[in-house]
């Protein structure tokens, strides 16, 4: 009885080996797919980008800048961003700003927020992130409006509002560190 279940384990573990081989380029490739998406969409149009890292003043990991050029001019910077606020834990956005500092889009990239509540920051089910385009940070505080902000909080999902308020408000105190919005 312990050989053969020995042996179901070994098979079993093989087939999940193989799975994993199968499925890790896969995904390694829509994660990128992805990436590159919010990328494009939190930033005019432009021809190539270059990426660094910058560890922001709070925090504990770096963030990532895309900063976007067209014909050798800068017209954006797109930056991947986090907070480890969120109601059911870590949030990662994009937000993507322009040469004066307006807030151009935002894209969520992960989050694991409550389903009908707290995932109604995406743009694709509520118009949160919409309140958030055209706002210069300097002028526009990124906050919700119960913790003397500018952003409307999503109803019932204030842990959520403040969560994602926290990450934008992370990219642009380094975007500003960087040099940005001068």
């Amino acid at each position: 009885m312990v050989l053969v279940l020995f042996i179901v384990t070994g098979v079993a573990a093989l087939a999940l080996g193989a799975v994993y081989s199968a499925t890790k380029e896969p995904i390694e490739a829509a994660k990128a797919a992805k990436l590159k998406s919010a990328i494009e969409n939190v930033i005019p149009a432009f021809d190539v980008y270059t990426e660094k890292e910058v560890m922001p003043a709070t925090g504990k990991d770096p963030l990532t800048f895309y900063v976007a050029t067209k014909n050798n001019e800068v017209v954006g910077t797109a930056i991947k961003t986090y907070t480890d606020n969120g109601f059911s834990g870590r949030i990662s956005i994009m937000l993507g700003f322009t040469p004066d500092g307006a807030i151009f889009n935002t894209a969520v990239l992960e989050h694991k927020e409550t389903p009908g509540l707290g995932d109604k920051m995406e743009a694709a089910k509520s118009d949160f992130s919409a309140q958030f385009k055209g706002k210069n940070p300097d002028n526009y505080k990124l906050s919700v409006t119960k913790d003397g902000g500018d952003v409307d909080a999503i109803t019932a999902a204030t842990i959520s509002s403040r969560a994602f308020c926290d990450a934008a408000e992370r990219a642009y105190e380094a975007y500003k560190a960087e040099g940005g919005n001068q």
